[in-house]
């Protein structure tokens, strides 16, 4: 995996001035372990904010920040964070902090916990303190084996040296962090489903009211953030808000820095700490490197498998929410992916329906039916089957699981890249429609025709 800088990497360096996130890590991609990460400065965040502020004061620097989540969904943290009770008899709060990275072409939080594991323990610890939780969990994808011994080891390391336990800095406040490791299902990036499954229940999205700062896990208040999220915590409190919000490039809305990358058939595929509000042309080309010799950029998603395709044309586009949302989809994860000019839009929509239709947890009908029903029409036209209307059909789809029709956000992230993909490349999608044969009677079905 690459790790690069604001420039080209044998120009610029990385520094604390400017990667909040990425400068304290080592040359060779070994992890940061406590020694090393406290003589870079580790730690000293966590010292301020436990001997200098209260807690109301934290949850208002990050307010003031302008710090959103970095999962995908860009919810304002510290209006997050405002959420949760001011009652200070609710002796019993929790935060989770969601490391369920299964979000298809994203890796970003992994290198983070893989090399800085210190880092997100800092953030955690920092944020405990603002929120009054006297336990964290890091729920973990559990296929990140080396970031679980890591952050284990870590953990170790944090409560020897006083840092997590009982009476942490001597200010009587008390934190116990956990690692959990899940067992492998993408809704579980939902936050109330990550909770049921925190539980020992089935990972189905719950109702919301009441929102997990008011109920959440065991039925106590809870914060659920980003790995990305809590790692931009001691930064803030350690250097302030009027630099944090600095680092961020003119016109953009989002504040501080993202990490971003590129994958797909590029020269230099990679993770780079970047300020918002860059162009997707300077990460493409400048850190990407382009496209390999032989292909052709066709086109690309801008941060995950549930973001919508965009065109070459679009790459001028600023990298923040509000920046993709002009050329018509989400900023997502912020992990771009080319798709060369050799792929076949319909295979590449049928394996990823195919994914999104088995990750679904089936509560709600929509998306428990709706999402087969996508893979069995895409499959039919990949193999040249397809029937007149089938197109139609799809795209009657993407608008009955589209946000808001559903019980949690996995349909509409499903359909958005199927939808993109027709509304660009519908001849590829065409070209698999079978000829109608003569004196075929054959009605076409449109979800709009269902219970009529």
């Amino acid at each position: 995996m690459t790790l690069t800088s604001f420039g080209p990497a044998n120009r610029i360096q990385r520094s604390a001035e400017t990667h909040p996130l990425t400068w304290r890590l080592r040359d060779d991609g070994e992890a940061v372990w406590l020694d090393e990460y406290q003589a870079k400065n580790g730690y000293a965040a966590a010292r301020k904010a436990f001997a200098d502020m209260a807690g109301d004061d934290i949850v208002q620097t990050v307010k003031d920040s302008g710090l959103k989540g970095r999962g995908g969904a860009g919810f304002p943290t510290g209006v997050k964070w405002g959420l949760m009770p001011k009652d200070e008899s609710i002796n019993i709060r929790y935060l989770l902090c969601n490391a369920d990275e299964m979000e298809p072409n994203t890796w970003k939080d992994r290198m983070l916990m893989e090399q800085l594991p210190h880092l997100l323990i800092e953030g955690m610890l920092i944020s405990a303190r603002a929120l009054k939780t006297y336990r964290g969990y890091i729920f973990l994808r559990g296929e990140y084996t080396t970031a679980a011994k890591h952050l284990n080891r870590a953990v170790e390391e944090a409560k020897a040296a006083g840092l997590l336990g009982k009476n942490i800095l001597g200010s009587g406040f008390d934190f116990e962090l956990f690692v959990h490791t899940g067992a492998g299902r993408y809704i579980c990036g939902e936050e109330t489903a990550l909770i049921n499954s925190l539980e020992g229940r089935r990972a189905n999205p719950r109702s919301k009211p009441p929102f997990p700062a008011a109920v959440g896990v065991w039925g106590k208040p809870t914060c659920v953030n980003n790995v990305e999220t809590l790692c931009n915590v001691p930064a803030i409190i350690a250097d302030g808000v009027d630099w944090y919000k600095s680092l961020a490039r003119d016109g953009s809305e989002d504040m501080g820095t993202k990490l971003m990358g590129f994958s797909g058939k590029v020269k230099n595929p990679g993770l780079w700490e970047l300020p918002f509000g860059v162009t997707g042309r300077e990460l493409f080309e400048d850190y990407a490197g382009g496209m390999r010799d032989g292909y052709k950029l066709k086109c690309w998603q801008p941060g995950g498998a549930g973001t919508g395709f965009l065109l070459p044309e679009h790459l001028d586009a600023q990298m923040y929410a509000g920046g993709i949302a002009k050329v018509g989809t989400r900023m997502g994860t912020g992990l771009a992916m080319a798709v060369d000019d050799s792929v076949n839009m319909v295979s590449l929509l049928r394996n990823m329906e195919e994914f999104f239709s088995r990750e679904s947890c089936g509560f709600c009908t929509p998306c428990r039916d709706g999402l087969p029903w996508s893979v069995k029409l895409l499959r039919a036209i990949e193999n040249g089957e397809g029937q007149a209307g089938d197109i139609e059909t799809l795209l009657g789809l993407v608008g009955f699981l589209g946000p808001g029709k559903t019980f949690c956000a996995h349909a509409p992230g499903a359909v958005e890249p199927l939808g993109s993909a027709i509304k660009y490349f519908r001849p590829e999608f065409e070209a698999g429609i079978a000829p109608t044969r003569a004196g075929d009677l054959n009605q076409v079905v449109t979800p709009t025709m269902v219970g009529a």
